[in-house]
């Protein structure tokens, strides 16, 4: 009987409020706090054992195949770099077999650059089907802190800490990054009721625009360094949002919720110039005036997914309005469950 194969999925995120305050050195020097929640689109990783000493990587969504051997340490430069950089890891550490072939396949359930933390949930997916494999202790913190490491460290991508924590454990959390690289996850309590109330008023939007998020993020830490004092306002507000949300939706205070997101829509404006543009512009008007009561960009800016709050009676009115403006807008479902792996039964 042929080996069993491992399969493991990390779900992506919306940021509904804080993000870029867990960008360094802002985290670093003044503590970061991001309110986010998981969604029912997912990052996969597939790992099948092979018996002829192959090393193989699939990217299905990428329509992408690169062959090695085992048991050498792979260029992380180029190619399938977040493949290659979990297999060293592994390898290095003298837990995986060094004459072990494998097909490692993945696959993401939006398109790169979507503002979801897609790129973060395949590394969180890849590692935990990859310690599964192993079989090697790695708690939650320990496997998004592998994840940021590799991700932001090692391959030198820019970006935050939420999203490997956010793909980790899964859920509507309230996470808090401190000096010294501590991060505190906070699930949020939040009701049945509250939630479903949360799930039926929101809204994704495709802007259609894969956009590369470096050069904004590379703009705002350089406000940081530079102590840009209108940048450094914007991202205190965006802290004081975060925390706002936290208790708005603890409360079940929807309008809140929205008067929250507008205001920390305006904040995440003035981080960098980039972050908006005439698209996001006017698919948010379009938003607005089909009935949402608030919008914001998810990620970074500059494209991917917008999400809108809308009065659930009107959410199929503000559908219809974003699409025909040629967005590409659907409901979602919240999800309550981190990274997830098992056997192929």
């Amino acid at each position: 009987m042929s080996e069993k194969k491992i399969r493991c999925r990390a779900p992506l995120r919306l940021g509904i409020a804080g993000g870029g305050t867990d960008l360094s050195p802002f985290c670093d020097l003044h503590g970061g706090a991001i309110l986010n929640c998981t969604i029912d689109r997912y990052a996969y990783a597939f790992i099948t054992k092979r018996p002829d000493g192959v090393l193989q990587f699939v990217a299905r969504d990428l329509n992408c195949l690169e062959q090695h051997r085992t048991g050498n340490i792979l260029d992380t430069s180029e190619g399938l770099r977040f493949h290659r950089a979990v297999y060293n890891y592994f390898l290095t550490n003298s837990v995986l077999d060094p004459n072990l072939g494998l097909t490692v396949t993945t696959s993401v359930d939006c398109p790169p650059g979507s503002g979801l933390g897609s790129s973060s949930a395949l590394v969180v997916a890849i590692c935990e089907a990859f310690r599964f494999l192993c079989n090697t202790p790695l708690g939650l913190y320990d496997l998004a802190h592998l994840a940021f490491e590799l991700e932001r460290c090692q391959l030198n991508l820019a970006g935050g800490k939420q999203d490997q924590y956010s793909a980790a454990f899964g859920g509507v959390n309230f996470i808090e990054f401190l000096p010294q690289d501590r991060v505190i996850v906070n699930p949020l309590r939040i009701t049945p009721a509250i939630l479903n109330e949360l799930e039926a008023s929101l809204i994704v939007c495709w802007t259609g625009v894969s956009r590369d998020s470096e050069h904004i993020i590379n703009e705002q830490v350089e406000q940081m360094k530079s102590e840009n004092t209108a940048a450094l306002d914007a991202l205190f507000a965006l802290k004081v949002s975060a925390l706002d949300m936290k208790q708005a939706l603890l409360s079940g205070n929807l309008p809140l919720v929205g008067e929250i997101l507008n205001r920390s829509w305006q904040s995440k404006k003035g981080t960098a110039h980039s972050v908006s543009n005439a698209l996001i512009d006017r698919l948010f008007d379009v938003g607005l005036a089909a009935g949402a009561r608030a919008g914001k960009v998810s990620g970074a800016g500059g494209g991917g997914f917008m999400m809108f709050l809308v009065d659930p009676e009107d959410r199929y009115k503000v559908i219809r309005a974003l699409n025909e403006a040629g967005g590409q807008a659907n409901p979602i479902h919240l999800t309550a469950r981190g990274v997830e792996v098992w056997q192929q039964p």
